[in-house]
């Protein structure tokens, strides 16, 4: 068997060329089953959500006004320099774990350790955020049907007088969690006609509300200035990433290493087509003043006369957005899978389900500890513990991307990152310039969870891992 370090200590890892090899027989594997467009649905699915149905009404109302388009744009722009870089290491290591795996073929183990682990937490806080804001959809919903709900069940303690769990959110996670569990293939079809669903939504929104535009409601364009525009660009930067949880599903692809890189770059492209048409509609609908912050488009449908178009739009919302749940709890229980199969966390994490080869333990683990956060943390507090790992995912892909060209220019690639050095060292820049956004607290809390990981790399994972016990040997 070919030699699977380069380096020693937290900098060895596996020669690229010979991962399939080093992997057959060395553990569970996942089912080959995914096909490109069930992938690209995974990615918009990932993509699509909060961004259009809050985010777009959010910064346009407040922050960058008609001028919200550029901010989609720019976040576009910046997001695509990190997706090329992935598109290439999707097409080059077909393997689970995305970024993590990435990071751990090229820069070392102690790197593909520092951002696996960020990524824990990062998901599992984003499937819990999303939860709770879906909660909030519906049971606006079911009491405008005249349902009257008791307050202990609407919300998590401390966000309202008698709330004691947000007993939807719990309900969403621990569901999101049933259906991953039901193998790879059924999930993905349901997600795949969500998806379908909420495009559909979304395409009604925009082909509807062409037909109400005012083009004066476009000036001023730049009501905040050409900053509000960047502002807005940081803002809504989180709604056009979700090809990077998309990308840990690479060894359940039929043909990751052709199709992989096309979901990626067709998710993105879709997404920010339908992005910009859709910021174009809702600034020329109704003046950004007058734009409802929360929910934009419902706002702006009910103004020019469409309230039973808007309740529709509502209900689309919570489709959408529950598809972004999916997408970001595949996410994490493959990031763990493979940082078990590896070594790095016990290998009973990465115990797969006999027929349905699916990581059965890693999932209903997550899906308690997103249902626990989201249950009893309010939304504000659990946002905060995402944003960060994400940015740094990034920072570490772009620069991996780079290194590995320069090292193993040979390396046989299915798709290669253009304009290198220059596209993903802009990856980089954008994703450190955004990270200066971002408020001390995540800082404080990345910190602490940085510290936890260290104790666990340096007192458990740094001798058990695979490549250390084959070191050893």
């Amino acid at each position: 068997m070919a030699r699977l370090r380069a380096g020693e200590g937290i900098l060895r890892r596996k020669p690229i060329e010979h991962i399939e090899e080093t992997e057959v027989g060395e553990g569970p594997r996942l089912d080959r089953s995914l096909g490109l467009w069930q992938l690209t649905a995974i990615g918009v699915g990932g993509i699509i959500g909060a961004g259009i149905f809050t985010l777009a009404g959010t910064v346009a109302h407040g922050t960058a006004g008609p001028a919200v388009l550029v901010s989609f744009l720019i976040a576009g722009v910046a997001s695509a320099c990190a997706a090329l870089s992935y598109a290439e290491f999707a097409g080059l290591i077909p393997k689970a774990g995305s970024a993590y795996t990435y990071g751990y073929a090229v820069l070392g183990e102690f790197a593909g350790w520092f951002i696996g682990w960020d990524l824990l937490l990062e998901y599992t806080a984003i499937v819990a955020v999303v939860a709770i804001g879906i909660s909030g959809y519906f049971g606006f919903l079911v009491e405008a049907m005249g349902a009257k709900l008791p307050h202990w069940m609407l919300g998590a303690p401390g966000t309202g007088s008698g709330h004691r769990i947000d007993l939807f959110a719990v309900v969403l996670c621990l569901l999101i969690a049933w259906l991953l569990n039901l193998g790879i293939r059924s999930a993905a079809r349901f997600e795949t006609f969500v998806v379908a669903l909420k495009v559909l939504v979304v395409l009604l929104v925009i082909g509807v509300g062409v037909f109400h535009i005012n083009s004066a409601n476009y000036h001023p364009f730049f009501p905040f200035g050409i900053s509000g525009a960047f502002t807005g660009a940081a803002t809504v930067f989180f709604a056009v990433f979700g090809y990077d949880a998309m990308s840990t599903a690479a060894e359940e692809s039929k043909d990751a290493q052709r199709h992989m890189p096309k979901a990626i770059l067709y998710s993105l492209a879709i997404s920010m087509v339908l992005y910009v048409a859709a910021c174009l509609v809702l600034t020329g609908m109704q003046n950004y003043r007058h734009i409802d912050p929360e929910s934009g488009f419902s706002s702006a449908f009910k103004a020019v006369g469409l309230s039973g178009l808007a309740d529709v739009i509502a209900v689309g919302a919570i489709i959408g957005i529950l598809t972004v749940m999916f997408t970001f709890m595949l996410g994490v229980t493959r990031v763990w899978f493979a940082m078990s199969r590896d070594g790095l966390l016990p290998r009973w994490f990465a115990k797969t389900h006999p027929t349905r080869h699916v990581p059965t333990r890693v999932t209903w683990i997550v899906g308690v500890a997103s249902a626990v956060i989201a249950g009893f943390i309010p939304i504000a507090e659990a946002a905060e513990l995402t944003n960060i790992g994400i940015l740094l995912a990034f920072v570490v892909v772009c620069t991996a991307v780079i290194v590995l060209r320069y090292r193993q220019p040979e390396l046989p690639r299915t798709f290669r990152t253009p304009g290198m050095p220059v596209v993903p060292a802009l990856g980089v820049v954008f994703s450190i310039w955004l990270i200066t956004f971002l408020q001390w607290q995540t800082w404080v809390r990345f910190a602490v969870w940085f510290v936890i990981g260290c104790v666990i790399y340096f007192g458990y994972s740094y001798r058990r891992s695979a490549l250390a016990r084959q070191s050893a040997d």
